[in-house]
């Protein structure tokens, strides 16, 4: 039984390649509004077509901020919960079950799973918990470029996990980032103390291999006083690690690893892409200890991004090329088979584990 009126909203331009894919996923909602921001193709026929509310609005200048405010205005009122999210993005079927069963009395937001990407056979890549669920007239959205909830409600906000609620993004890869780089520097210039904005505007200049830019806006971060979280932290001396690995300071790079590695040591990233660096030097000892040191962490974030490299093969296969380099061959095996138990299909982790095999056979004659 449905406790719920649900309504789910977005804004979208050009994405009728989306339509029906965007439209089987949300179909579980009450009510589908979506607000377009100016498409030259069939998108608003599209989704018209498959029972849709489409409204048509010009924004200018752009902003998401001010785009998705216009969309969230065009849910009804008598909706008690709105879930916002864009035409590339899917839930996994029995999404709207799961919302009803967590949400409770007072709830003003929910999070859930939102896999950023996915790899080719359907398991997570990058992961994150997100938050754009909640009640209409409670939250506002800020900032003009990765913009967020801001809430807005009378009494005390409360979030609750949606477990089993889980969305993927397909991501066009031929979208332009175009306008993610100056909406950045706009919102650094708006709200100069914000630290959510001064780490998402040194990781766009990473991104765009402005690496020098990258490392100051990124230090400013970090010593913004309102830059505590921890996780994020490690992200901006991370992206500070490896422009100075571009820039061919390799020294710099490794003293930002260890920097991330102390300021989240439960974190497998900065491990993982330390022991890449060391690879990428050929030391084969530094590379063996991060990798070893990642692997012994089993528990993914609930609070960040968590890499997909950092939970796939990656780690057992910088482990098992140390390993064999140092000449610990029965161990590097050992690591081997279990890069491969992700992959079993990849020749280079087959081919790897021959050639440890084939030094095992000559080490024993």
């Amino acid at each position: 039984m449905k406790r719920y009126k649900i309504c789910v909203y977005a804004i979208c331009k050009n994405e009728e390649q989306f339509v029906d894919r965007w439209m089987d996923s949300m179909g579980e909602a009450d009510l589908v509004v979506v607000t377009d921001t100016g498409s030259a193709d069939n998108t608003v026929a599209a989704l018209r077509g498959r029972g849709a509310r489409v409204y048509c609005e010009t924004i200018k200048p752009w902003r998401f901020d001010t785009a998705r405010n216009i969309s969230l205005s065009h849910v009804p009122d008598n909706m008690d919960i709105a879930v916002c999210t864009d035409l590339d993005e899917v839930f996994l079927p029995g999404w709207r079950e799961c919302l009803e069963n967590s949400w409770e009395p007072g709830a003003t937001m929910g999070n859930y799973v939102f896999n950023w990407s996915v790899k080719p056979d359907g398991t997570p890549n990058t992961q994150l918990i997100y938050f754009k669920v909640h009640k209409k007239n409670d939250y506002v959205w800020k900032c003009p470029i990765h913009e967020y909830l801001g809430y807005v409600g009378k009494g005390p906000e409360k979030k609750v996990f949606i477990k089993g609620m889980v969305l993927n993004h397909y991501p066009d890869s031929e979208k332009s980032r175009g306008s993610y780089l100056p909406l950045l520097e706009t919102a650094a210039l708006e709200e100069p103390e914000n630290d959510r904005m001064a780490y998402y505007l040194g990781r766009e200049y990473m991104y765009a291999g402005r690496w020098d830019d990258c490392i100051s806006a990124l230090k400013r971060h970090l010593g913004l006083p309102r830059s505590h979280f921890r996780e994020e932290r490690c992200a901006s001396m991370r992206w500070i690690a490896k422009s100075y690995k571009k820039l061919g300071d390799a020294g710099e790079a490794y003293r930002w690893y260890y920097r991330a590695i102390a300021e989240a040591p439960h974190m497998r990233d900065p491990y993982v892409e330390c022991a890449q660096h060391a690879y990428d030097l050929r030391d084969w000892p530094t590379a063996f200890y991060m990798a070893d040191a990642a692997l012994r962490i089993t528990e993914k974030s609930a609070f960040y991004v968590n890499m997909g490299y950092s939970w796939d093969y990656t780690p057992n296969d910088l482990a098992a090329i140390a390993l064999y380099r140092l000449g610990m061959y029965e161990k590097s095996r050992e690591h081997a088979k279990k890069a491969l138990a992700f992959e079993p299909d990849d020749k280079r982790l087959i081919q790897n584990l021959e050639l440890i095999e084939q030094k095992i056979r000559e080490s024993r004659q």
